[in-house]
């Protein structure tokens, strides 16, 4: 390889980086994200919500602890179902959950259209996104 084709090359993986640093800082000015990022923070900051995530929190680990010993009963998959019922039911959670659905769509179709070219799902062989819920 010749030193021309080198940097070339070296040129082309730099424009790449750029263009995807320019698509995750226009798809943070995305009307999608930002509601996203507002009910985030609308979350964080209602302590209702707050508490029951912790409540959640605690009986989710209280629950994968049974079942990695086997202890775990169909009562604690219920108690686990309806404390994420309850959390979920807060007028804030059901907002943050709806945008959460609106930006994970979003990027979907975004990975789509990556993807398209390359004859391979990019967000899947880069990890996915948001695969937490």
């Amino acid at each position: 390889m010749s030193i021309d084709a080198q940097t070339e090359a070296g040129d082309e993986s730099q424009s790449v980086e750029e263009m995807a640093t320019e698509l995750g800082e226009a798809i943070t000015r995305t009307p999608e994200y930002r509601r996203f990022e507002e009910t985030k923070e609308a979350v964080e900051a209602d302590e209702e919500a707050q508490e029951r995530i912790k409540e959640f929190e605690q009986l989710r680990q209280e629950f994968m602890l049974a079942r990695q010993t086997g202890e775990a009963t169909q009562e604690d998959v219920q108690r686990v179902q309806e404390a994420q019922e309850h959390l979920h039911a807060l007028p804030v959670m059901e907002e943050y959950l709806d945008a959460q659905e609106e930006l994970e769509t979003r990027l979907e179709q975004l990975n789509e259209a990556i993807s398209a070219p390359l004859a391979v799902d990019f967000g899947q062989q880069a990890g996915g996104c948001c695969e937490d819920e």
